[in-house]
């Protein structure tokens, strides 16, 4: 036995030490040089947490098949650290498990470690908690921030270590990026922002990632050894700030997020397909799409006002199916650039202008005979041109693409595949619905605490729920002339945002909300008082913390001074000076009621309330038979939250309608996030998804929690499904 272990050992060892050593991942102005092959890298960005594990073998299967060669993710530092030293990698934040179904699909990977990552993304990415270090300043020359941010991203990369992830090591990662869009704040703040630019770079250029390159993005002066990149609908004219790093393109975007109160953006596969040619066209050797699979904000992961579908208009749609066309119209761009790989990697290019906004590129390798050329037309008309004694059409707005400087294989406008009919098809179940009804707490609950003054949102509910109430007593003399002349005082509230509503005496008087483009808001109205002590509770809520902006850690949110009444004998009464009393969240937080728990007595049947505010709703169903996504039809509701078996689905907010212009939209011209918008007049978002692993096949436990009086009844489980034409 002694004899077979020792040999089984040698056996290995040989092979180990036999085994080729895997080259460092390098670079030239060219490309990236992988194993010694130089390539031009088609990347997609599909984020871990905004799909479920069940979901990443299809959706990167998908990828691939897409013609993806890179997948590109953040890492999402308060899922991972949602508590200070308490450490998060599982579920939907298992990192290891994502990356190594990349590598077994055939995918390398783009780390982006940050661990800012903007993302639309709950505060950034940064754990709230981080705001309230002693001392901290986030993203500048800020000793407790730095401390910080070197901590998490050393146990990352540690991590990618001891599981042999990078490329060099056998693994998928085949490039990092610490930081994000740091540019235009390094810009803002000065001198500090350049030391932090300063420190961050030899600081993750110090770490050991075996050999693997850095990325920063929208960073122009970035300092070696980083390779700067472009973000933005197009970047064929970005020149990066060295001129021996590939020309990257980190962040295409697909079209746009969608917030609550703001139509949907669209980006046709005309113009996205035409932004990659051009990129292409003038060198370019990475591109990555963001997003390629925009998925869902589960929960309360989604950034200030930002909805739960975080869709983007990308190739794969919230649920991981096929875009169309755009998905198989890039598909086959992918292919044709593959095709045109060799001649691009081996030369430059020869720029001929063959009128005013039309142009031919011809790459023409000195050896091994390669040739590509492509033909473009920036018109938004359609035009003729004379190269190499022949004549071509091209089409508005497009790119041709000769892959052998002889036959056309593509054109970006030219689009062949079919588009299917997205329906919402409602499933046979149906929801038997039990109430229960919450009341605004009053002044010395048990579950309160009172103090004198008002007090910032986000510093006593430390993010933990959207809801903080403010509660106060109001004593009204039996003498005021308002109540003799049967009239109403005014109530005056400012907020920081986002959303507020105004209870008296238990009653719901009136609510205010903001925008993604100004979260504040203001309740001003006449509310009925009686003689005696009145109670006035103010729910405050937060629609997700901001994702964006200088020092954004100094933000304020939720109801601030002056909260006045006036219409009284004396004027104007200041309440901001009195006590108040808070409660973080809502009273069926605390007994588990998003579980289902029966720890209260459900109403059911004929005594079920509903179109009432601060009201729970709870059913239980069977999961349908099939594997088609599944969704929530929330249209019939107001604004809340959602959970099945315990796991959060969303914020809903169906009542929030998009404002805005929409209309008929051509992929000709420049594309912005406000050109080729939808849905005006309807829901921001009105369908939510139901992932099918969270499912049982039957007792699943439905919980709607609905601040402004929704109607349940309304509610409907729906498959989301695609039709051809015949």
């Amino acid at each position: 036995m002694n004899f077979v272990v020792v040999f089984v050992a040698a056996v290995v060892l040989f092979s180990l030490a036999s085994a080729p050593a895997r080259a460092a991942v390098t670079y030239d102005d060219k490309g990236f040089i992988i194993n010694g092959h130089k390539k031009i890298l088609i990347s997609g960005s599909i984020h871990y947490p905004r799909s479920t594990p069940g979901m990443w073998p299809d959706i990167l299967k998908r990828a691939k098949e897409g013609g993806l060669d890179v997948i590109q993710t953040y890492v999402f530092w308060n899922g991972h650290e949602p508590f200070p030293g308490k450490f998060n990698f599982e579920g939907r934040y298992d990192l290891v498990k994502f990356l190594k179904l990349a590598h077994q699909a055939g995918l390398y990977v783009h780390l982006r470690i940050g661990p800012y990552i903007c993302g639309e993304w709950n505060y950034g990415g940064f754990p709230v908690w981080l705001r309230y270090v002693p001392g901290m300043e986030f993203r500048t020359d800020n000793k407790p921030f730095k401390v910080a941010m070197q901590r998490f991203v050393e146990k990352i990369v540690n991590i990618m270590n001891l599981e042999k992830l990078f490329e060099p090591q056998g693994g998928p990662i085949i490039m990092n990026q610490i930081e994000n869009e740091y540019g235009p704040v390094q810009w803002d703040i000065g001198a500090p922002g350049k030391a932090y630019a300063k420190w961050f770079t030899q600081m993750a250029a110090g770490l050991n990632t075996a050999h693997v390159p850095w990325i920063v993005c929208k960073q122009e002066d970035a300092p070696p050894p980083m390779i700067d990149a472009c973000n933005g609908f197009y970047c064929e004219n970005f020149k990066p700030h060295h001129p021996h790093t590939p020309k990257m393109f980190t962040e295409l975007w697909t079209a746009w997020f969608t917030a609550y109160g703001t139509p949907v953006p669209r980006r046709s596969a005309e113009d996205t397909a035409f932004s990659v040619a051009r990129f292409i066209q003038y060198g370019g050797s990475y591109f990555n799409y963001y997003m390629y699979h925009g998925g869902t904000n589960f929960g309360r992961t989604g950034a200030l006002f930002l909805t739960t579908s975080y869709e983007y208009d990308g190739l794969l749609d919230e649920y991981g199916l096929p875009n169309e066309p755009k998905y198989w119209h890039l598909a086959e761009l992918h292919k044709v650039i593959k095709q045109a790989e060799p001649a691009i990697i081996s030369s430059y290019p020869t720029v001929t202008w063959l009128g005013k906004s039309q142009q031919a590129h011809v790459y023409s390798a000195k050896t091994g005979g390669h040739c590509a050329l492509f033909l473009s037309n920036t018109d938004q008309f359609p035009a003729k041109v004379t190269f190499w004694n022949k004549q071509y059409e091209l089409p508005a707005w497009s790119v041709s693409i000769f892959p052998d400087c002889k036959t056309e294989a593509f054109n970006t406008a030219r689009v062949k595949a079919t588009t299917p009919l997205l329906r919402m098809v409602p499933t046979n179940t149906w929801f038997t619905w039990q109430s229960y009804v919450e009341y605004p707490p009053s002044v010395g609950d048990k579950d309160t605490h009172a103090t004198d003054g008002i007090w910032e949102q986000v510093i006593m509910t430390r993010d933990a729920s959207d809801y903080l109430w403010y509660t106060t007593d109001v004593f009204i003399a039996s003498n005021e002339k308002f109540l003799k002349d049967g009239k109403e005082t005014v109530l005056y509230v400012p907020s920081g945002g986002h959303e507020l509503c105004v209870f008296v005496n238990g009653q719901l008087v009136g609510t205010a909300y903001g925008t993604l483009a100004d979260p504040r808001l203001t309740f001003s109205k006449g509310v009925k008082l009686k003689a005696g002590v009145n109670k006035i509770s103010l729910l405050s809520a937060t629609v997700g913390l901001p994702n964006v902006g200088t020092h954004y850690e100094q933000w304020n949110y939720g109801i601030h001074a002056p909260v006045t009444l006036s219409g009284l004998n004396e004027g104007t009464r200041d309440l901001s000076k009195q006590k108040w009393s808070y409660r973080v969240g809502m009273k069926g937080d605390y007994l588990h009621l998003n579980t289902g728990s029966n720890s209260v007595a459900w109403a059911g049947g004929s005594h079920l309330t509903y179109k009432y505010p601060l009201t729970w709703y709870k059913s239980t169903f069977n999961a349908p038979d099939g594997n088609e996504p599944l969704t929530l039809d929330l249209g019939s509701m107001g604004k809340g939250l959602v959970w099945i078996n315990g796991e959060a689905v969303a914020r809903h907010w169906p009542a929030n309608t998009a404002r805005g212009k929409c209309g008929k939209c051509t992929y000709t011209g420049f594309y912005s996030e406000t050109k080729c918008l939808t849905q005006c007049g309807q829901p921001s978002q009105r369908w939510y998804h139901v992932p099918r692993s969270w499912l049982k096949p039957s007792g699943n436990v439905l919980v709607v929690f609905e601040e402004w009086g929704g109607d349940p009844k309304g509610i409907k489980l729906n498959r989301r499904t695609k039709q051809y034409a015949n």
